[in-house]
């Protein structure tokens, strides 16, 4: 077997790079907010998320005390055979359920299964643990009420960025809880908050990292830094990464982790593309879209059996 970065690029992916080098030559490359008082600036600019057709359902539901806000797509012409619980990204400290309902609406109709997109609360205002309670609660109330619900106990999870670090995150809560979810897709999360693996320290000097850590003593706590935690029995997980992602080496070293505890990893690299890419209007991004789609309707079709 041979393990060189080439040799994990899927051959048909070469012939787009550089349209991608193209789109990103014009693109400046930023940053998240330093600071609180940047966040405060950069959330108080952004522009309204686009509305979806037809628009998400808002629920509240709560499960064992605590509620959350979900915002539901279902298919508008047929029942659904799955439930996807998304997990926005923004580094802990920005973005919503909302912004993602373009694109949730569109995988609902796709796949012809439910997203239920969780509306957890944001760092700093809410550190940890409270971004993870909301996603547990969230995952909780799916698995007890997804049949009567949706008519379906097929669930799976996921999220960009922040969002993949918290789908994890669900996945080893629900785990403990004797819980399983069938499959789950892991697009450039980020595993080591610690600073302290070599992937980690890559981005030791993140200002998103105190802003959800908070008061934390230990960061090495598998429920911030899901790197790590003990990982057997987890459901078989998609893992999406660009090679030019600051977060690849986070990325790979979880996938060995995974692979290592036997469970079933399905690693996706994708040339010429940076941190967030699939979020870009590249030919790149629409592969990696399509291919998140196949490997969920794989896992969520009404003849599968996970």
């Amino acid at each position: 077997m041979r393990f060189g970065l080439a040799h994990l690029i899927d051959p048909r992916l070469v012939a787009l790079v550089d349209g991608s080098r193209a789109f990103y030559a014009k693109r400046v490359a930023g940053r998240g907010p330093s600071s609180w008082e940047e966040l405060r600036s950069v959330r108080a600019s952004m522009a309204a998320a686009a509305p979806s057709n037809p628009p998400a359902v808002n629920e509240l539901v709560g499960i064992a005390g605590r509620r959350v806000p979900l915002r539901i797509h279902i298919p508008a012409d047929r029942a659904a055979t799955g439930v996807y619980l998304e997990i926005h990204g923004g580094g802990f400290y920005m973005g919503s359920a909302t912004a993602s309902d373009v694109r949730n609406r569109q995988l609902a109709d796709a796949l012809g299964i439910a997203v239920a997109s969780v509306d957890y609360r944001l760092a700093p205002e809410h550190p940890w643990p409270a971004a993870p309670d909301d996603c547990e609660t969230a995952a909780l109330w799916l698995a007890e009420h997804a049949e009567q619900r949706f008519g379906t106990t097929k669930l799976a999870v996921g999220g960009f960025s922040a969002g993949a670090t918290l789908a994890m995150t669900t996945l080893l809560r629900l785990r403990d809880r004797g819980i399983a979810f069938g499959s789950a897709v892991l697009q450039f999360g980020t595993y080591d908050l610690s600073a302290q693996t070599p992937a980690g320290r890559l981005i030791a000097d993140e200002y998103f990292l105190d802003a959800y850590a908070g008061a934390a003593s230990d960061r090495t706590d598998p429920d911030l830094s899901p790197i790590y935690a003990e990982l057997t029995d987890l459901p078989p997980v998609l893992i999406i990464v660009g090679a030019d992602d600051i977060l690849l080496e986070d990325n790979l070293a979880i996938a060995a982790r995974l692979s290592a505890a036997d469970v079933d990893v399905d690693l996706r690299i994708y040339p010429g593309s940076p941190h967030g890419f699939t979020a870009h209007p590249t030919p790149m991004a629409r592969v990696a879209l399509e291919d998140i789609e196949t490997w969920l309707s794989g896992h969520l079709d009404a003849d599968s059996r996970c």
